[in-house]
């Protein structure tokens, strides 16, 4: 069984590659060219009808939505979280959905006001997205000090790859804006949590695939991939 993931560099995709690499499953991927607008259009759209990346292919059909994604496959093949009859199981979950739900959303709307907001209130919004999601961050790194068997631990879970997913990016995004109101060093225990996977084979992996530098959670750089682009 072969997986085929739909991915462009430096999008949620990456989080779906480490969680494919961590697990040593099969997959191939296939590249949307944003520079195209590749994900707009109807090859893609018949994927995923919302036309956003990533798409992982699957022998049951496509399956998209990174939240979505990320806890089939830790359930499918186990070893990325607690099994659903384990009793950790629901703390897990409601972390991966605080992350889904109110993080990855949050971002998209700091990265593209314009597809939410009208241009001159867009300021408005960036700021109070800023607060909102250092409030967020500060509420996953008190859960993370805790050192909870399925976040931060040695052996990482999906939550640690989308966690590092969504520390990544606002380091980086929007390039047209001022992005100095986040900084990692203010979330300690999320800040080691990037640092112990900037060790492991998967990010190594990612690295290369993608053009993310040696640091790409803890000190992340503009990417220069081999192949597509990030935005």
């Amino acid at each position: 069984m072969t997986y085929v993931l739909h991915y462009a560099p430096d999008n949620a995709s990456l989080i779906i590659r480490l969680a494919l690499e961590h697990a040593g499953l099969n997959f191939r991927t296939a590249l949307v060219d944003r520079t195209n607008a590749e994900q707009t259009k109807p090859p893609y759209r018949a994927l995923n009808p919302n036309g956003l990346i990533p798409v992982l292919e699957t022998p049951h059909g496509p399956l998209f939505e990174t939240g979505a994604i990320l806890l089939w496959l830790a359930d499918t093949h186990g070893g990325l979280g607690p099994a659903p009859t384990d009793p950790a199981r629901g703390d897990f979950l409601k972390w991966l959905f605080f992350v889904s739900n109110t993080i990855h959303p949050a971002l998209r709307m700091l990265f593209y006001p314009e597809k939410f907001i009208a241009a001159d209130s867009a300021t408005a919004l960036r700021h109070g997205l800023q607060h909102h999601l250092h409030i967020s961050f500060g509420a996953l790194d008190q859960v993370a000090a805790t050192k909870p068997a399925w976040l931060g631990a040695l052996d990482p879970t999906v939550l640690d790859f989308y966690i590092a997913g969504v520390l990544r990016w606002p380091a980086l995004y929007p390039r047209d804006a001022d992005r100095a109101w986040f900084d990692l060093s203010r979330y300690p225990a999320l800040a080691q949590l990037c640092a112990h996977l900037e060790t492991l084979p998967c990010t190594h992996a990612l690295q290369n695939a993608e053009g993310l530098g040696d640091t790409p959670f803890t000190a992340p750089h503009p990417p220069t991939p081999p192949e597509g682009s990030a935005i």
